[in-house]
């Protein structure tokens, strides 16, 4: 599973601007719209392109059996800042689908702020029947993405993602690695469930420990790689044994003081409860 999903991680989100799953529907004067429908929700996000690279006025309008319930200008952190349709997702469309099982549809709309790996995020909005009002939420993804699962097959959607907090914090971004994150979208906000997942969590920690071996001999440290096993392993409840592993692994001059970031960084970030 991690090769697979690295491999789909990892790579450039430069790219996000060439992917062939968006929606994109270009007009002579440089507009675009990304398209999305589900049930009686219609969404559609259209922006300006003056420039290659350069994307003005993004707006997101939301329709409900055809009325219109949400009509606004989205805010832009650059005019690189722009939308995507479905972030690696075999859909050509905007995805609208319900996230929480409350049998109304969220809107997902997925933008990328430019660069050669950074960075991702999402607006999602859900629909208040008693206002009769969207409200959103923003989710940062970092240099990575997600992918939408139902790992219970309960019809409850996850999404499946990595820590991008694990990015530069031991070693260069190419040779970052990232522990497993799980999420799920619930009632307007978003809950970290990694935990619940433990046989994913196991695999993804064999699989990070493998790469980790494959790349010592070829002449890297595994730092970035030791960082995020290890927090698998806490994950797992087992916080004690992937130490052992790692203090056997690295014996490198710099141990005490890599050790003693890594168990600060790991307090940090909420794996050391």
């Amino acid at each position: 599973m991690l090769k697979n999903f690295r491999a789909v991680l990892s790579q450039s989100l430069i790219g996000l601007a060439v992917l062939s799953q968006i929606a994109v529907v270009t007009q002579p004067s440089s507009a675009a719209t990304i398209v999305g429908e589900s049930g009686n929700v219609r969404a559609e996000i259209s922006y300006e392109k003056p420039e290659e690279y350069q994307y003005k006025n993004v707006r997101l309008q939301i329709s409900r059996a055809g009325k219109v319930v949400l009509d606004q200008k989205l805010p832009q952190e650059s005019e690189y800042d722009r939308p995507v349709g479905g972030i690696y997702e075999k859909e050509e469309k905007l995805p609208i689908l319900d996230l929480d099982g409350d049998k109304e549809p969220e809107v997902i709309a997925d933008f990328f702020t430019g660069g050669a790996h950074c960075c991702t995020y999402s607006l999602i909005y859900r629909y208040d029947k008693k206002s009769q009002k969207y409200t959103q939420i923003r989710q940062d993804w970092g240099n990575g993405a997600y992918r939408f699962q139902d790992f219970d097959k309960d019809g409850i959607i996850e999404l499946e993602s990595r820590d991008d907090r694990f990015a530069y914090s031991f070693t260069a971004y190419a040779a970052s690695a990232y522990p497993l994150q799980i999420w799920q979208y619930r009632q307007g906000k978003m809950v970290d469930v990694t935990r619940r997942y433990p046989k994913l969590i196991y695999s993804h920690a064999s699989e990070l420990w493998k790469t980790y071996t494959e790349i010592r001999q070829q002449g890297d440290d595994g730092r970035g790689f030791l960082a995020a096993y290890l927090a698998d392993k806490y994950l797992l409840g087992q916080g004690e044994d992937g130490w052992k592993r790692v203090r056997q692994a690295y014996t490198k001059s710099d141990r005490a003081q890599y050790f003693a970031d890594l168990r600060k960084f790991l307090r940090e970030t909420g794996y050391v409860k």
